[in-house]
């Protein structure tokens, strides 16, 4: 009996996480934080940016431990249709210019790269940003963004 209760609470427990993982990023006014860690993961799959707000800052706070050139982690902003090309040019343009191609035009909004215990914030311009177009926020780090992504919403 106490068995099946604790399979049953840690079943419980591990539902719980995993809606907290889901849930989109609480947005503070203009601004949100995204955590993330050394097994590849973003603490959220949404964020909604308040179609009110000029500007919209993202803070990127790695919770790992591992370094940046081992486990960086970055969040790039595109169309959802353009994401698979970001990411691709960014692998190609290197650690040195943060995975993103210097001066692509797809690219919404970048931050740098950070490693284990740092942080970086950048700023989305909401003007960039359309009602009803679908956005993706992912980490270009190479073979990050298969598992690092989430949906970006401007909400009205």
């Amino acid at each position: 009996m106490i068995r099946h209760l604790s399979a049953s609470a840690l079943l419980c427990a591990l539902g719980f996480a995993a809606l907290a993982v889901s849930a989109p990023a609480q947005a503070s006014g203009c601004s949100a934080t995204v955590e993330g860690n050394d097994a590849m993961q973003f603490s959220t799959r949404a964020l909604n940016v308040p179609a009110s707000c000029k500007e919209f800052t993202v803070t990127l706070k790695h919770t790992g431990q591992l370094p940046v050139v081992a486990m960086g982690h970055n969040i790039v902003v595109g169309k959802t249709a353009d994401i698979t090309g970001i990411n691709a040019d960014g692998m190609a343009a290197g650690a040195a210019n943060n995975y993103v191609k210097p001066g692509d035009a797809r690219v919404i909004a970048a931050s740098s790269l950070v490693g284990g215990g740092q942080t970086t914030s950048f700023k989305i311009p909401v003007n960039r940003l359309r009602a009803g177009e679908d956005y993706t926020f992912v980490c270009t780090f190479p073979g990050h963004a298969a598992i690092m992504r989430g949906k970006l919403t401007l909400a009205q």
